[in-house]
């Protein structure tokens, strides 16, 4: 796995950053772990604490960067940390299309593996909540402002050791609760999750084993929340690779006598893993760091302020959270009055039509730390700079993957999941809901990219939970109008439609309650590649239908629809589009301009 662009050829060229330029400077840093910068070299400001109620910043408005402030990590750096955080990303989905093969095979898409997946919401929700989305968005903030003050120095304790020990016994407590009060009322859960399974009783057993994953995602979330404000990268990427060979081990030892069941204990076992793989690298991180460096002008730490976690910002982040998650249950709930293996269709067209969305979110996951510590340090105009070109080339990556996905679904289903129990007949019925899955993939990619600059700033905002309470509300709507029609085909329609709402409400709050980004230039950006991707995946879809190979289909439709995609982009000059083409042409340049080894 490469962590930094190589550079080509015996010339000292600078390997180009994730923003389509030339890293600034020879400094790249490892994206593993990367050390806070000396207490000289940071600004004296006092910052607000991450959680209080600061003056809203009005659009348009950029402040300039306090003098003496932290040098921002490098293009080196940024690009090395996406590209090792997008490899360790691909491992693991790989690793849960293997899972899902596994769990295809082994049980088809029936009323076994329907009663599972009814189980498998804990899991989703949970990591919604306590590693992607809720626990990220109020840790890696307070874990920057904790940064920051260490970086200037502070005659009290330690600022990130005063976070820890104010939240994560506290937090503990909350999850064991949790997780004790979700196994016990498991019959409850399951009859409001999905009340038309014919046999619920195996759905509770296998709720009963997923709700361990509340206390031991919680932990994974908290570890990886305080690795990632440190700029480590590796430890956070690695933990669903660990989480789906557990599940993947657990099924073929045990599938046969536990059945279902065994693919619910390997979420218990797996989500154990997640905490223990980070826990060395974050001992590392938070142990012997007594010493106080030298204590900069004006810069003392209060303890209470070091804490910088308010309830109510945290409510606001959950509630989010949640109700994202919803669109979920929504669909488990409408599904669950379907044909046997609706709610199976649904899951596994999910998960492969979401797969070009979670490669660009390794864009905002390396980044999200680097536009909260600048926030942290009053550079809202560089914090503001960095959105912009993350959701250019976030829009970029996940609209190509969709218009891969809907020139050849049915191939790309065939081609990873018909065989055993898995038949022709599922084939097309997942095949088709992937499709309209695909449609409201750049909808869920700005979602968990916007909602990163409103919660970067670390003041309290409901903004985000009223846009993404609008779009459930019209997924739920909508669902039950179309439903009956058209099936699980309709519930992905009614997903797609809810939340490209909730990113439209997004994108136009954004200015005074976020990252003063510019809307307008954003929205044309995206206009582009979207007209790029409608046309690309128009051709993709002719290319597929030449070939009956699936595996032929789907490599000459992923070469097609790239070729066209990028050809297209880059002549409407979409900007999200310079940086995937940037490495092919420095390479191209090189090689053209390299001097010859051999002697004459």
């Amino acid at each position: 796995m490469t962590a930094h662009p190589a550079t080509t050829g015996g010339a000292p060229d600078r390997a180009p950053d994730a923003e389509g330029a030339l890293a600034p400077d020879g400094r790249g840093g490892d994206p593993t772990d990367i050390s806070d910068p000396p207490p000289a070299m940071t600004a004296h400001a006092t910052d607000p604490a991450v959680g209080a109620d600061a003056p809203a910043i009005p659009e348009g408005r950029r402040e300039a960067p306090p003098a003496g402030r932290v040098s921002a990590p490098s293009g080196r750096f940024l690009a090395g940390a996406t590209l090792l955080s997008a490899g360790l990303a691909m491992a693991a989905a790989l690793l849960g299309l293997g899972r899902d093969q596994a769990l295809a095979h082994l049980f088809g898409a029936g009323a076994e593996t329907d009663a599972f997946l009814v189980a498998w919401t804990l899991p989703e929700m949970a990591s919604t909540l306590l590693i992607e989305d809720g626990m990220a968005f109020v840790l890696v903030p307070a874990f920057s402002m904790a940064l920051a003050r260490r970086a200037r120095g502070s005659a009290g304790p330690d600022p990130v050791q005063a976070l820890i020990a104010a939240s994560l016994p506290r937090l503990c407590l909350v999850l064991a609760g949790t997780a004790a009060a979700l196994a016990a009322g498991a019959p409850l859960l399951v009859s409001v999750l999905a009340p038309g399974l014919p046999d619920p009783s195996l759905a509770v057993s296998c709720t009963r084993l997923t709700a361990t994953c509340v206390l031991s995602f919680g932990l994974a979330g908290y570890c990886s929340a305080a690795l990632r404000a440190h700029r480590n990268y590796l430890a956070p990427g690695a933990i669903y690779i660990a989480y789906n060979i557990a599940i993947i081990t657990t099924m073929l030892v045990i599938g046969e006598s536990w059945g279902v069941r065994s693919a619910a204990l390997g979420v218990a076992i797996g989500g154990c893993l997640m905490a223990v793989v980070q826990a060395p690298s974050l001992w590392r991180r938070i142990a012997g760091r007594n010493e106080r460096p030298a204590i900069a002008s004006g810069a003392g730490y209060d303890g209470d302020r070091g804490r910088s976690i308010v309830p109510a910002l945290v409510c606001a982040v959950l509630l989010f959270a949640l109700c994202r998650q919803s669109q979920v249950l929504i669909e488990r709930y409408f599904a669950s009055g379907l044909p046997a293996g609706a709610i199976s269709h649904l899951n596994y067209a999910q998960k492969i039509a979401q797969l070009p969305m979670s490669l660009s979110m390794m864009v905002c996951v390396v980044t999200f730390p680097v536009v909260a510590r600048a926030i942290a340090e009053g550079d809202t105009r560089r914090a503001a700079d960095r959105v912009e070109r993350d959701l250019a080339l976030m829009a970029c990556i996940v609209l190509l993957g969709a218009a891969v996905v809907v020139a050849c679904a049915p191939q790309i289903v065939q081609l990873l999941f018909q065989r055993g129990a898995f038949t022709a007949q599922d084939t097309a019925a997942t095949g088709a809901v992937m499709r309209v899955y695909a449609v409201g993939l750049l909808g869920h990619t700005l979602v968990g990219a916007l909602v990163r600059s409103y919660f970067s700033t670390g003041r309290i905002t409901w903004f985000p939970l009223g846009a993404m309470g609008a779009g459930a509300l019209a997924t739920v709507v909508l669902s039950a109008w179309a439903v009956n029609p058209w099936g699980a085909r309709g519930i992905a329609a009614a997903n797609a439609a809810g939340i490209t709402l909730t990113a439209l409400l997004l994108l136009h709050g954004l200015g005074a309650r976020a990252v003063p980004v510019h809307v307008r230039r954003v929205v044309a950006e995206l206009a582009r590649l979207v007209y790029a991707a409608m046309s690309a995946g128009g051709a993709g879809l002719l290319c597929a239908e030449l070939f009956d190979s699936p595996a032929a289909a789907v490599a000459a439709c992923c070469m097609c629809v790239t070729v066209v995609f990028l050809l297209l982009a880059r002549l409407l000059d979409a900007a999200g589009v310079r940086p995937l083409l940037l490495p092919v042409t420095h390479f191209v340049r090189s090689s053209v301009t390299r001097k010859p080894r051999h002697g004459r």
